[in-house]
């Protein structure tokens, strides 16, 4: 399965693009992860009408073209990111590649309650009109004290939080393939 892979974090040391990371390494015999980063991302603004920055039509094209998709949202002030919000605005004006998109939605955070409420907020904004997104409801991943969790290399180093993760991956692997059926035959249809 090819899988895009967007880190919801602009700074240039995120737990949540290490996250995605280990996971781009630990599913590269079975899947491609392609490991999205968006620090380059300028703030969306509708003056940009009709000329999308390159750096956003080339996560257009990554994210269309991927079978499913795992957003890594880390929680600022009990929300999603400013840089995060700002590209699913990107994706969801004049470009549309997460409609229809099946979508898990995880999160690592150096506070008790990890991304618990940045992960409800996202979920919120996914699956409003004009983004359209299927946002997985299975097992919720959010990383709590990531940074005793994730080391210098980047990998998770507690091992009930990689079998979790693994389970919660395994699980949306499935949804992805039944999603992705049913779009296709719901494309099927509308073409005949």
């Amino acid at each position: 399965m090819k899988i895009a892979a967007i880190s919801g974090s602009n700074a240039n040391h995120s737990y949540n693009r290490m996250l995605l990371e280990f996971i781009a390494r630990d599913l590269k015999d079975t899947d491609e992860v392609d490991v999205i980063d968006i620090r380059k991302v300028p703030m969306f603004n509708e003056n940009f009408k009709g000329n999308t920055p390159e750096v956003v039509a080339d996560i257009d094209r990554r994210v269309a073209a991927a079978d499913a998709v795992i957003i890594a949202s880390p929680e600022y002030n009990h929300s999603i990111t400013s840089a995060l919000k700002s590209v699913v605005e990107w994706l969801s004006y004049e470009l549309h590649p997460l409609e229809d998109k099946p979508v898990l939605i995880i999160g690592a955070s150096t506070h008790e309650q990890g991304s618990s409420r940045s992960q409800v907020q996202l979920r919120d904004i996914l699956i409003s009109p004009g983004v359209n997104a299927h946002v997985y409801q299975g097992g919720e991943f959010f990383m709590s004290d990531v940074a005793h969790i994730i080391d210098e290399e980047g990998n998770v180093t507690d091992e009930m939080s990689v079998k979790f993760l693994n389970k919660c991956i395994d699980g949306f692997k499935l949804y992805a393939e039944a999603i992705n059926g049913m779009v296709a035959k719901k494309k099927e249809a509308e073409d005949k």
